[in-house]
């Protein structure tokens, strides 16, 4: 019964968010504050965690595929696809939902025991629209440029483990993530990521905006957040996969 009311009173709030703007000017500022905040604070974790991964996996995908049968550029083209399949466009998000996530739900949460929402409400404000709306819409603007900007730099990680090391040479790499490229693979993980953001901001959303009690339940919020949102992302994963690879 509780898991049905927290249903209901999410779709309630959504309702709320997505209205047309009262101040567009108003807005818009809120906007590019958000697509600084979501966007482009994450591109370091974002970076760091994908040039590591690409080369990561570059070393162990070589040390597992040690048959004679296989081509050596085979490294690559596995490199290439599990990157831009799964990586980038689905883990990414499970480590953006810890730091996004866990800060939207902390930011709003705050604002509601201080009794700032409040006072907006009082004020006549659409209180959902002016704070969660720039969220939800910045972070899934951002999330395309995130993922091609991680598979970008996984694809370099991977280049430098092969020309800092023998355990391919540099033209098999390069041969293996051109090979048999499928462009519908892009737009694909592209679709993909932009609904696991949308998951991810309006789920912390709603946990910060039905915040109740003191600073204990802004963390309890922060956690169920991070915790819901990734649980959501994984089934999604599965039904998104099927529905689109099929």
């Amino acid at each position: 019964m509780k898991f049905l009311q927290q249903i209901g009173a999410y779709c309630l709030l959504m309702w709320r968010v997505f209205r047309m703007p009262d101040r567009q000017r108003m807005f818009w500022r809120q906007m590019s504050l958000e697509l600084d905040k979501q966007g482009t604070q994450s591109v370091p974790i974002d970076l760091i965690i994908s040039v590591f991964i690409g080369a990561i996996m570059t070393m162990q995908i070589k040390l597992d595929m040690e048959n004679p049968l296989l081509p050596r550029y085979t490294v690559g083209v596995v490199t290439r696809d599990t990157m831009l399949l799964e990586f980038s466009s689905t883990i990414l998000c499970l480590i953006l939902a810890g730091k996004v996530g866990s800060n939207i739900a902390s930011e709003i949460g705050t604002m509601r025991i201080t009794e700032q929402i409040d006072a907006l409400e009082i004020m006549g404000v659409n209180s959902a629209n002016y704070l969660i709306l720039p969220k939800i819409l910045a972070f899934m603007a951002m999330m395309p440029a995130l993922v091609i900007l991680s598979v970008g730099s996984a694809l370099i990680g991977g280049y430098m483990m092969a020309l800092l090391t023998d355990i391919l040479t540099v033209d098999e790499y390069i041969f293996g993530i051109t090979y048999a490229f499928m462009d519908y693979h892009v737009p694909y993980a592209i679709a993909k990521s932009v609904i696991f953001a949308y998951v991810i901001a309006s789920v912390a959303s709603y946990y910060g905006y039905t915040t109740r009690g003191g600073a204990l339940q802004v963390g309890q919020a922060s956690t169920n957040a991070v915790v819901h949102s990734s649980v959501i992302i994984l089934f999604l994963d599965i039904f998104l996969t099927k529905l689109m690879l099929s």
